[in-house]
């Protein structure tokens, strides 16, 4: 399962989530690969090419290359939770 956050360095939403993205690791052992967007061009071009079909347009933006599930802004650990174990999230 691939699933990537991509985030801004000076977010205060991306660093609220990443606090979420530490203690999925620490309790469910699911790995999330941090992608850094707003100091890099290359990897703002991956957001924005996995982005068509959501349409998020910022960030925090979470996706679930497997499943195609997605996250737009912030959310509360159940979903990111649910999200990352491939479940719906609403």
């Amino acid at each position: 399962m691939s699933l990537i956050n991509f985030y801004g360095t000076e977010c205060p939403h991306c660093i609220k989530m990443h606090e979420f993205l530490d203690r999925l690791e620490k309790e469910e052992g699911i790995k999330v690969e941090k992608v850094e967007v707003w100091h890099n061009e290359e990897n703002m071009k991956k957001l924005e090419a996995l982005d068509k079909e959501n349409e998020c347009g910022g960030v925090p933006f979470f996706v679930n290359t497997e499943t195609g599930g997605s996250i737009c802004g912030e959310a509360t650990y159940k979903e990111i939770k649910d999200w990352a174990q491939g479940k719906v999230v609403k």
